[in-house]
């Protein structure tokens, strides 16, 4: 048996992967206790509604990407050499963004057609991001472009993810990443970006 904190956290951990592959609107009560194998009434006893897990789902992936980013920071020894990790999600994680489109995309989007309460949260997690990298140019020597090229680089790699998503093209998401690794290096050293 799962103690309530176990269990708890594997409702959200449950919700956070059905939310990706089937979309929040289209996950239900039922889908989630299913997959954790609880009654509804133990459900019901951690999360009281949707918009609940909802919250928790947002707040494990902005925990899930502070980490991720504290990893970055420490793995990489130069700035390029952290935002080329950022660009390298797309093929670290391309087969789930092939299948799925991108985690954070897929939610702000849904959230915004739904008008739920919840997008500007959602937002969070590309602010985080868009913090992230602004301050990864900044120490690049970018100071006075760092958000334009961070908003760019955010924008790409969507645009990238979306299209993977929808055309199932490895070599293109390859071409792609390539380009950006290119764009990053003249980002690098000085010269005005493509």
């Amino acid at each position: 048996m799962m103690s309530n904190r176990t269990t708890r956290d594997e409702i959200i951990k449950t919700a956070d992967d059905l939310f990706y592959r089937q979309g929040y609107e289209h996950t239900s009560f039922a889908d989630i206790a299913d997959v954790v194998k609880i009654s509804r009434g133990n459900f019901y006893h951690h999360f009281k509604s949707k918009d609940e897990i909802l919250d928790a789902v947002i707040n494990k992936r902005l925990a899930d990407r502070m980490a991720m980013l504290e990893r970055w920071e420490i793995d990489g020894e130069t700035p390029e050499d952290r935002i080329r990790s950022f660009i390298d999600i797309l093929i670290v994680n391309g087969e789930k963004i092939k299948r799925y489109g991108c985690p954070i995309g897929t939610l702000t989007s849904e959230l915004a057609k739904l008008n739920h309460a919840a997008r500007g949260d959602a937002n969070h997690l590309f602010t985080l991001f868009r913090t992230w990298l602004r301050r990864q140019f900044v120490a690049l020597g970018r100071k006075a472009d760092a958000d334009l090229l961070a908003m760019h680089l955010l924008a790409r790699s969507q645009g990238v993810a979306t299209l993977s998503n929808a055309f199932q093209d490895e070599d293109f998401v390859r071409q792609e990443v390539e380009q950006m690794y290119g764009w990053l290096r003249s980002c690098a050293a000085g010269a005005a970006p493509e």
